[in-house]
């Protein structure tokens, strides 16, 4: 059976599926928070009442997540190499001895109710890039939720900029269209198609020849980003079954925005660079580019659901019969850091961004579902990339907790017996050492992370520089309360069928209400 004509293709939730299939998909959905809340209130229990084997679990699990930190670490230190030499690369140069001149670049830049600021800094950047701008097609694509304010605004930027690229394309995504979910997926679905009816072919242009970068609205990219694009495109085994992953630094407002967004928006980044070194694992994340003949192929971004942006990924992994992949291109693009009118409402969008993120796991029983269904897709595959999900959801949502909350319930509750053993006066001991070792990793992150700041505006003192590096002192906190907190908390929602909708995050530059934290 064509999967792309199945009725498991654009599934967004149990309750689009009927019968015993509605039965197992809900399952799924129940599956990693279970677990998750099994393993927390599982080390709870055997506290109180098994304390010797909860302190063996919570040694085990720290090693684990030890090792598991120096081997992403290594990872980490080899892309921040990689990076940085293919920002000192020429790409037009590699781009020499092969044929693009048919290539176009289309950008999606999708907004609802930003400030023209945000929108015309995204602008700004293609027209400073390098590559040839009758090359470029921008679509600029407003929703019609946003009113006469963004469509006056959408009207405007096209009269400002609209002559300077090849094409230039208006869409209004309509509200109320049956089976979607208003969001970013729903509105970018929406303007690829108009793309391929106004101007693709209208202009005999093939779809082979058009590559999509899906860009958030505060996306900036560098000025060789189409080259080194068009270069990884050009030079991959199957381009048309491949998807093309830039590293995503939230650097736009990093100097005004407060140190827990700072840290928060960085361990994205260092996420995100650690997985362009195992490609294997890699899925599409955020602003992310694609041939528009593989994007036509699958019926563009699913519209009834949060995370598109990685379901696209398994949209095409599907459909192509696990013959497709993401290619990491170790090049970056600048985004914001999470920033609102005050601290604590930017402490609020820091957690509900997070929130967000983490509700990627609704890919996780889309997947699992179409494992099942899919008979075409090698087991080996199957059960690698089902332990990467798994693994990757209960390891976000619990180790935190485990490692900075949990560590010490054995003696706190394993009661006399226990406090008097070798075992009680070791374990805090033992964990404070394995802690001691895990954080060392902070001073790496913290070089990494200066290496790649933008200069540091007028007016900024040095200190500014030295809170850079101090902040991430912050990072047992962030971890649990910005990471694991979500995303248990997603998690649970799923699990009791409370789904969530498409929260748009607030492109903010400058703090208006509150000082910095910093100051």
């Amino acid at each position: 059976m064509d999967y792309k004509n199945s009725p498991y293709y654009r599934v967004g939730r149990a309750s689009d599926l009927s019968g015993l299939d509605r039965f197992i998909y809900r399952s799924l959905e129940i599956l990693p928070g279970a677990l998750s809340w099994a393993t927390i209130l599982g080390t709870i229990f055997l506290s109180y009442f098994l304390p010797f084997w909860a302190a063996i679990f919570i040694i085990v699990f720290d090693l684990y997540w030890l090792l598991k930190t120096i081997y992403l670490s290594v990872y980490l230190r080899q892309n921040w190499q990689r990076t940085k030499h293919n920002l000192s690369v020429d790409w037009k140069k590699r781009l020499e001895n092969l044929k693009y001149d048919q290539i176009y670049h289309t950008v999606i830049l999708p907004f609802y109710n930003e400030d023209r600021e945000v929108l015309e800094k995204s602008l700004e950047a293609l027209v400073n890039s390098e590559y040839d701008k009758n090359k470029i097609i921008v679509i600029l694509a407003s929703e019609e939720r946003g009113g006469k304010r963004a469509e006056n605004l959408s009207k405007t930027l096209e009269k400002k900029y609209g002559h300077l690229f090849a094409y230039f394309l208006r869409t209004k995504h309509p509200m109320g269209i049956f089976g979607e979910m208003p969001g970013k997926g729903s509105n970018i679905a929406y303007a690829a198609e108009e793309l391929r009816k106004k101007i693709l072919d209208k202009n005999f242009i093939k779809y082979e020849d058009v590559i999509v970068s899906a860009f958030d609205i505060d996306t900036i990219i560098y000025p060789q980003y189409f080259e080194c694009l068009t270069w990884n495109f050009l030079t991959a085994e199957e381009p048309l079954k491949s998807s093309f992953q830039p590293v995503p630094f939230y650097h736009n407002n990093i100097w005004q925005s407060p140190a827990l967004s700072r840290v928060v928006a960085l361990s994205g980044t260092f996420w995100q660079m650690v997985q362009q070194e195992r490609p294997e694992r890699l899925s599409t994340f955020s602003s992310h580019a694609i041939s528009f003949k593989a994007l036509f192929d699958i019926g563009y971004w699913q519209r009834n659901m949060v995370s598109e942006d990685s379901r696209i990924f398994w949209n095409a992994f599907f459909v192509k019969n696990g013959d497709y992949h993401v290619i990491p291109m170790s090049y970056p693009v600048s985004m914001d850091a999470n920033l609102d009118e005050s601290f604590w409402q930017t402490v609020k969008s820091i957690y509900k961004q997070q929130r967000r993120w983490a509700w990627g796991v609704e890919n996780l029983p889309y997947v699992f579902f179409g494992f099942l269904k899919n008979d075409k897709i090698a087991w080996q595959k199957k059960i690698h990339f089902s332990f990467i999900l798994l693994e990757g959801f209960w390891s976000w949502s619990t180790s935190p907790i485990m490692i900075f909350l949990l560590g010490w319930l054995p003696v706190i509750l394993g009661g006399d017996v226990f406090q008097s053993s070798l075992l009680s006066y070791n374990l805090p001991i033992f964990t404070r050492n394995l802690m001691t070792l895990a954080m060392m990793g902070l001073v790496t992150s913290a070089m990494i992370s200066l290496s790649f700041l933008p200069t540091r505006p007028e007016g900024l003192s040095w200190k500014h520089t030295l809170f850079m590096i101090c902040q991430w002192i912050f990072v047992p906190l962030t971890v649990t309360i910005f990471g694991a907190v979500p995303a248990l908390d997603a998690q649970t929602r799923m699990m009791f069928g409370r789904y969530m909708g498409f929260w748009v995050t607030p492109k903010k530059r400058v703090m208006s209400k509150s000082k910095n934290i910093d100051d």
